[in-house]
This record gives structure tokens, C-alpha cells and sequence, in this order.
């Protein structure tokens, strides 16, 4: 539907001209999200500019845009409620720390744990969470204060601006592509709503519509430079139990959605990030926001599409967003003001369209149906609740899938080898699941004396698979009988009690078991 992928390749111009344009879109998503956990405008403006810029240095995801992010935000409404804000800038200082010590412990792997149905129903889930997040744009406060969906002329300009700011991202590429679709748009609707003087609410109108009624007329978006201040709580183990709950949870969210927007934006530009470096990134960012002010954050996934839309490719996208955001709030915020909420909307609309994955609706249609069910799962949880726990949940359904149906593919060949001994032949996998129908498959009653499980097809993956090997040797055993066990890995040996005691193992044709290495992250 629209060409998501606009250059393969960072050059200077596109990566300056595309930091531009996703400044303009980071102001009303900084300011929304600081109402959001209860903190000032400029403290979200702070973290937006604070987080872009680091990650964008230091990170390892370059074309990614950080910020101050709605699901972080939601997590730090308790503690800032209660507590305060300064409690909420220690909290953010640690889960920064935590976030540091995940990428020195090179824990940014784990995200390759992720199942692609769990990635289908994250891009979908938060297409429809950034679509539902647009719907705002279009209510008014009335003189109570209520709001209101907008109705007549004012309406009817709002849809017309944000399907003319469409059309312009669309249809812009194909007759150039020197300048990002996306900023022309804003640029020609900001000046023909100010040109014609038409009635379109702009950014400083839903900066007001947030604040209470007597500080209405003072909104403003301009601010000083973020200053260096040690949050002022006290040093004591009971602030520390207060903050750490929301530290651990800051983390988390912000790893989950950092690595998760980082192994999209791979597959878009066929490019390859480093987790473990993106997690370090990500933790200085949140560590140096709560020395400066700001309220942390983590990877947009809206932004970083507009910054790939655009041709933003190369860290000086990232940077220049990050700076040119800074210049608004000290120098330009009266222009940055008057952009028509229109404009906004209609480029997150194209983020939208970009961004759902429309190809799930023919995968489902050849994908088995417990994928569909998780994709579909995934989706609803992100839109429903949070994305943290939507992650999570697909990762645990999976799992309880994947383990119910490779519990049934353990099975067994038997012959008699030419020493009369009785030879099983173990085929899948023994674990948890399967510990059941292992047990069933052997019949200690009639076998011979000399018994031989081979598991030459056939591998233990946890402590139950080896606690029903070990069980089994204790039946052939008290039966009188000798159990054998073949081609079992070194690891596996060392952890049995008494089977090893009956083990034949060929070390050239069973090597050690190896996981996932780090020399990517």
C-alpha cells in the first residue's frame, strides 16, 4: 500500500532531512506522554531529546528513534502519584543501571527467543495502539471542560487536512524523492492552514486542552536545557524497595520494546543490529534522563517508521531529531506551536498503514492453527493491555504449544542385536512433556537381561527427561536386569545419579550440546 522502504542505503541529506521530520512528530508524543505519568510537558520533551540523542551515538540500532514512550509512561503513574517526581528520576537512574548490566551480561540474545507469530501480533497490536492514540487528535473540550468529538466545519477541515497530508506522503515519491514525503506534508499543511486561516487545531491547542483552566493561557513549549540535579530522595534502603519495583518493571519494557523495534527495523532494511549494545545504549540514555530531568523512555516504533520512511538510515538521523527537538525548545518553540495537529496525525496514519503486517491475513490462511491463535492473542494483549505482558504471554503460549506438540513425536524402534541384547531406538525429544509417554514405551517385564536405550535420534533437554532416565534404571535394576544407555551428551552424564553407571557413550559421534553465542549482540 505505501512503499515503507524508501532508500537502502544512509546518505548525509536523508538522514538530516528525516531527524527533522521525526522532531516534528516527537513534540506532541512527548508532551501526551508526560500527562501520561503525571509529570510537566518538558520533563517528556527532556527524555525525548536526551534518549534520541544518546542511543543515536551509542546504541545498537542505527535509523532507530528513542524517546519518551506511552508504555513506560503507564508503568510510572503509581510511583509519581505517591512518591513524587523525584522518586520517579531515581527510578529511572536505576532501571537505566539494570539496563546497562543486561547488555554487560550480553542478555540482548534472548530476544532471538521471540517466535515470528509473537512478532506478527507486536507490529499489529501496536499499529492499532498508534491508530487508537490518533483518535484524541479528533475531540475538543467543551466549556465544562468534557471532551468532545469534533463536529461540522471543524471536523470536516480535520479529515480533509489529514487525508491531503496522506496523499502528499503517497504521492511525493513518485515525481522526487529529494525531499522526505513526510516533511513536505507537514510544511504545506502548516502553511495552508496559517495561509488561508482555516480552522484546524494546532499543537499548542492540545498542549492546552492538557493543562488546567488557569494555566491555559501561559502554555508554551518553550523551555532552558535540561540541568544536572541528583534526585532528591533519601539514601536509604526503604527508597530503595520503593523505586526498585518500578526500576525493574522500567527495564523490562524498555528492553522488551527497544529489542523487539530493533528486530523489525532489521528485517525492513535487511540490516543487522547488536542487541546487547542497543541494551547498554539504552540504560545510559535512562541513566543520564534521571540526573537530567527527564522521565527515560525507550525505542518508538512510530517514529523509528517515519525515520525509515524518510531515508533515515545512519545514526546522524537519530542525532540530528534529537538536536534539532533541543533547538525547538530553546529557540523555535512558537513555530513548532502553530504545526496543524492534522498534519501529525495524518503521518502517523501512514506509520499505520505502514507498519501492520497486511501479509498476516494470507498467513493465517496457511500457518497451523495454534499460530494464528497466538498472533491473534498477541495483538489483542498489545491493544489491551501493555506490551510488556503481551510479549510475554505469547512467549509462555508458544512455549506450552511447542511442548505439547513435540510431547507427542517421542517414539521408539526396538530390535534384538546379535548378543540377544534388546536395542531401543530413541526417536524426539525427551523433556517435561514427554516424560510420560517415555515411561510407556518400555516393557521391563519381558525385556532380556542386557537392555540398550540408544539415543543416537533422540536428545534430553531438562532435568525431567534425566529424573525419568534415572528412574528407569532404577526399575531394570530392582528387576535384576542391566539397562544401557548410548550416544547420551557429556552434559547430560554428569547430572546422572545411577544410569551413567550402564552408560556406553561414543564421544566422536554424540559432541557437547552448544547455545546461542554473542558474537552478534
Amino acid at each position: 500500500m505505501f512503499d515503507i522502504i524508501s532508500s537502502k542505503d544512509s546518505n548525509i541529506k536523508n538522514d538530516v532531512l528525516s531527524g527533522i521530520t521525526v522532531a516534528l512528530a516527537l513534540v506532541p508524543e512527548a508532551v501526551a506522554f508526560a500527562f501520561v505519568a503525571g509529570v510537566e510537558p518538558m520533563i517528556g520533551l527532556y527524555a525525548a531529546f536526551m534518549m534520541g540523542l544518546i542511543t543515536s551515538a551509542i546504541g545498537g540500532r542505527p535509523g532507530m528513534i528513542s524517546g519518551a514512550t506511552g508504555a513506560m509512561a503507564v508503568v510510572m503513574v503509581s510511583l509519581v502519584s505517591e512518591h513524587g517526581v523525584q522518586y520517579l528520576f531515581a527510578a529511572v537512574v536505576l532501571a537505566g543501571l539494570l539496563q546497562i548490566l543486561c547488555g554487560v551480561f550480553r542478555l540482548g540474545k534472548f530476544i532471538r527467543l521471540v517466535p515470528y507469530p509473537v512478532m506478527l501480533g507486536f507490529v499489529n497490536g501496536l499499529a492499532i495502539v498508534i491508530f487508537l492514540a490518533q483518535l484524541g487528535q479528533f475531540k475538543v473540550a467543551d466549556a465544562l471542560g468534557e471532551q468532545q468529538w469534533m463536529q461540522g466545519t471543524m471536523l470536516y477541515w480535520m479529515l480533509g487536512l489529514v487525508a491531503l497530508t496522506m496523499a502528499i506522503i503517497y504521492l511525493l515519491p513518485r515525481l522526487t524523492k529529494a525531499v522526505p514525503a513526510s516533511l513536505a506534508a507537514i510544511i504545506t499543511i502548516t502553511l495552508l492552514v496559517h495561509g488561508l486561516d482555516i480552522e484546524a487545531r494546532t499543537v499548542i491547542d492540545f498542549v492546552r486542552d492538557m493543562l488546567p483552566a488557569d494555566q491555559k493561557d501561559s502554555a508554551t513549549l518553550a523551555g532552558e536545557l535540561p540541568s544536572f540535579a541528583i534526585p532528591m530522595v533519601p539514601f536509604t534502603w526503604e527508597t530503595f524497595m520503593i523505586v526498585l519495583p518500578t526500576a525493574v518493571i522500567l527495564c523490562l519494557v524498555g528492553l522488551i520494546e527497544s529489542l523487539l523495534t530493533l528486530t523489525l527495523i532489521d528485517e525492513m532494511t535487511d540490516t543487522r543490529g547488536r542487541g546487547n549494545k542497543e541494551c547498554i545504549g539504552q540504560g545510559v540514555a535512562n541513566t543520564v534522563n534521571g540526573f537530567f530531568g527527564g522521565m527515560g523512555g525507550c525505542a518508538m516504533i512510530g517514529q523509528s517508521m517515519i525515520n525509515i520512511n524518510s531515508g533515515g538510515r545512519g545514526r546522524l538521523s537519530g542525532i540530528t531529531a534529537a538536536i534539532v527537538l533541543l533547538g525547538f525548545i530553546l529557540f523555535a518553540a512558537p513555530l513548532i506551536e502553530m504545526i496543524p495537529l492534522a498534519a501529525l496525525v495524518g503521518v502517523m496514519f501512514v506509520v499505520v498503514i505502514g507498519t501492520f503486517e497486511w501479509a498476516s491475513f494470507r498467513i493465517i490462511r496457511g500457518v497451523n492453527k495454534e499460530d494464528a491463535f497466538v498472533l491473534f492473542l498477541v495483538t489483542a494483549v498489545t491493544v489491551i493491555a501493555d506490551l510488556a505482558i503481551a510479549v510475554v504471554v505469547g512467549v509462555i503460549v508458544s512455549a506450552l504449544v511447542f511442548a505439547w506438540k513435540h510431547a507427542r513425536h517421542i517414539e521408539v524402534k526396538t530390535h534384538v542385536d546379535k548378543d540377544g541384547w534388546k536395542v531401543y531406538e530413541l526417536q524426539g525429544p525427551l523433556f517435561f512433556g514427554s516424560v510420560s509417554h517415555f515411561r510407556d514405551l518400555f516393557d521391563i517385564t519381558n525385556d532380556p537381561d542386557d537392555v540398550v536405550i540408544d539415543f543416537q535420534s533422540s536428545r534430553i533437554w531438562d532435568s525431567s527427561g534425566i529424573d525419568a532416565l534415572d528412574g528407569l534404571a532404577d526399575k531394570y535394576e530392582n528387576a535384576g536386569k542391566k539397562l544401557h544407555i548410548r550416544h547420551v551428551s557429556q552434559e547430560c552424564l554428569a547430572l546422572l545419579s545411577k544410569a551413567n553407571k550402564f552408560v556406553e557413550i561414543n564421544v566422536n559421534e554424540d559432541p557437547r550440546y552448544r547455545v546461542a553465542t554473542d558474537k552478534l549482540g
